[in-house]
């Protein structure tokens, strides 16, 4: 999910650049490698980090990951659904060059974004106030897809040198001190979501979060896009007791599913949560189900996105036990 400053907000829909020069062809049959990101930025965040953001990289094979440069040494490796990073252990008062590539599903490392800079700024010494808490924290939908957030200033006995916004608890976005207000992008219709706003300085002091806002999205989002499909479900027996056996193809999305949330006849029977990085392709998974033979039930599931909402279910199919 992009998140983009007011100032970017009327051009971002212009910023799908079609790379030319060889560098966006594939021979293999696997389609066009991606893009270079566009849209990107960097600012500190703190006398050792910067804040680098980007717009998600066209590409045909889809997006598994973006590779973040200091210069020509990779500082980080985020998934396709990340957009943004905190570059960590810099030095202050120092100018940086940052650059951004997308790596697909089958692996090819596409060409870098342009470059964009920022200096840190010097350490303040002896310092561990943190900014005061931002007030007077509000947020309207401007687009089924997008919502403005805005603040009141926090005060600083150095000065605040960013704004962090969280998703649900997750940093999602970052502005800089002198700014108060920002459009976040790349929402889902009719989607509730809950923001919070802290100031940072130069030190790294985070003061406490702001007043929650709540926030819908308009519009309707029927799930169709966001559904596991060709979802398959029989059983299997297993000394004396019975248990289900799934199989589906995760909805394609940009970034990695790592949670599932199965239902059982209208309830909500496990979730399935895998640690790292699932296996790629087809998912399966079985659970337990009871040990009396010739019952019939119906089961659906639905993926947690990378946005952290819930997208639609997948169709519904019927299992009898011992069948």
């Amino acid at each position: 999910m992009r998140r983009v400053p007011l100032p970017l907000v009327l051009v971002c829909g212009a910023l799908l650049l079609v790379v030319s020069c060889g560098w966006g062809r594939a021979d293999d049959g696997e389609g066009r490698m991606p893009g270079a990101p566009a849209g990107i930025t960097a600012a500190a965040g703190s006398a050792t980090t910067v804040h680098v953001m980007w717009n998600a990289a066209p590409g045909g094979a889809g997006v598994r990951s973006y590779e973040v440069y200091r210069g020509t040494t990779k500082v980080a490796e985020v998934p396709g659904a990340q957009h943004m990073v905190d570059v960590i252990r810099l030095r202050p008062s120092t100018m940086y060059a940052f650059t951004v590539r997308a790596r697909d599903t089958a692996g090819r490392l596409g060409p870098p974004s342009r470059a964009v800079r920022a200096r840190t700024p010097a350490v303040s010494a002896a310092d561990h106030s943190a900014p005061t808490r931002p007030d007077r924290t509000t947020g309207r939908a401007v687009s089924s897809r997008a919502v403005q957030l805005s603040w009141g200033a926090s005060r600083d006995d150095r000065g605040v040198l960013s704004y962090d916004v969280y998703q649900g608890g997750v940093k999602i976005h970052s502005v800089g001190g002198s700014q108060t207000a920002t459009v976040l992008t790349g929402l889902r219709p009719g989607s509730r979501y809950v923001f919070t706003v802290r100031a940072r300085d130069a030190a790294d002091n985070l003061s406490p979060a702001g007043t929650p806002v709540r926030l819908t999205t308009p519009g309707s989002d029927d799930g169709r896009n966001t559904a596991p499909t060709g979802f398959t479900v029989g059983t299997h027996r297993s000394g004396d007791a019975y248990y289900i056996d799934l199989a589906w193809d995760p909805p394609s999305v940009d970034g990695v599913i790592t949670e599932y949330q199965i239902q059982l006849d209208g309830t909500t029977a496990t979730s399935l949560v895998w640690g790292g990085t699932p296996p790629p392709g087809r998912a399966h998974h079985s659970f337990y189900l009871g040990t009396a033979a010739g019952e019939e039930h119906r089961v659906r599931l639905r993926a947690r996105l990378p946005d952290g909402t819930w997208g639609g279910y997948s169709a519904s199919r019927s299992v009898t036990t011992g069948s």
